[in-house]
């Protein structure tokens, strides 16, 4: 992991500095821009995700600094544990309690979301939009949280003054790498220009790894009351919502930190991404002899496909709101309610 990390650290410091203060043409600008891009993406997956997770190294110390690299690059690792471990590996694909699929007014994920008439058009401008997914997550959605004191209806933890002074030095650092240090050698339009294609890269491939793992048509959501407890155990529950994808692609598998093996990741959120691999042959075994089916497509344009689809198919005026969700599923009476929330990772 040590390697690993200082490979994505190094790419995006030679990125960086390349685009900052060597590249003069458009030409070597675009690829550098586009590079940085994925740097950053991939420090997210591969540094910030296990660390957040506690899944980087036995050492919580180790844990705690690469959980930090997300807070290095500009957002919030405070809100994003609560946002992402407490909310999303818990409530997965539940409508009104999974952050992550609260892309509204833009997208419908699912029935239970109001439609408007440009949504059947989602399925051709989804790229675009992701575009904005970085910047509107360091800029605002950080702050907004932290602001409102609750995610989807559920309160946050009070910040202590550390996490603050965290997310301000954040932010401040944000600021300066992105924006004050490039104006002293390049020009404001040049600046913005490769400031948007770096996010752009950034947020499309961010975006995209969540939507094939979790909003494609093979993938569960869920709509219970407020309140009611969801109609799944949990781990059923994981199964029904979270999809594996290009698991054999073994370059997609080191540079999105094993997260094309999301299903692996939902059930062991604590474990190491190296793991995912020898995992994945032990969990349909386990899941074949007790017949629960797991999903999974064997390859990124077959996922891409059933997400397309999907956003497609909640896009159509047929699909009228509170139609197709899983919300009528066999209930079991060992499941986590609504009104609780618990850090599963």
């Amino acid at each position: 992991m040590v390697l690993k990390t200082a490979t994505f650290f190094l790419w995006f410091a030679a990125s960086y500095a390349l685009l900052v203060l060597w590249a003069t043409a458009w030409w070597t600008a675009v690829p550098l821009a586009i590079s940085l891009g994925l740097s950053l993406a991939g420090i997210g997956f591969s540094v910030m995700h296990d660390g957040g997770h506690r899944a980087y190294s036995n050492r919580p110390g180790t844990n705690r600094l690469a959980a930090l690299s997300l807070d290095l690059v500009g957002a919030s690792s405070f809100v994003w544990h609560f946002k992402h471990n407490v909310l999303h590996h818990t409530y997965t694909n539940v409508v009104d309690a999974d952050d992550d699929i609260e892309f509204k007014p833009f997208f419908r994920l699912t029935s239970s979301q109001p439609r408007r008439w440009f949504h059947r058009l989602q399925f051709l401008y989804w790229p675009l939009l992701l575009c904005f997914l970085t910047t509107k997550w360091i800029l605002l959605d950080d702050l907004r949280d932290l602001a409102r004191g609750h995610i989807a209806g559920h309160r946050m933890p009070r910040p202590s003054a550390s996490d603050l002074l965290i997310v301000a030095v954040s932010k401040l650092n944000y600021l300066v790498w992105a924006f004050a240090i490039p104006l002293l050698f390049v020009d404001p339009l040049n600046l913005l220009a490769g400031y948007a294609l770096a996010t752009s890269v950034a947020g499309l491939v961010l975006g995209t790894v969540f939507q094939l793992a979790h909003a494609v048509e093979d993938a569960s959501f869920f709509a219970p009351e407020e309140g009611a407890p969801l109609s799944l155990p949990w781990a059923e529950h994981q199964l029904a919502t979270t999809v594996d994808f290009a698991r054999a692609n073994r370059l997609l598998t080191w540079y999105v930190g094993g997260l094309n093996h999301q299903v692996e990741h939902h059930l062991f959120p604590r474990v190491s991404h190296r793991h995912y691999p020898a995992l994945a042959p032990l969990v349909r075994k386990v899941c074949a002899r007790r017949g629960v089916p797991v999903l999974d497509h064997a390859t990124f344009a077959g996922a891409l496909g059933a997400h397309l689809r999907h956003l497609y198919r909640m896009g159509c005026p047929a699909v009228r709101q509170g139609a197709g969700d899983s919300a009528d599923l066999p209930r079991s009476e060992h499941r986590p309610a609504l009104t609780q929330g618990q850090a599963i990772g």
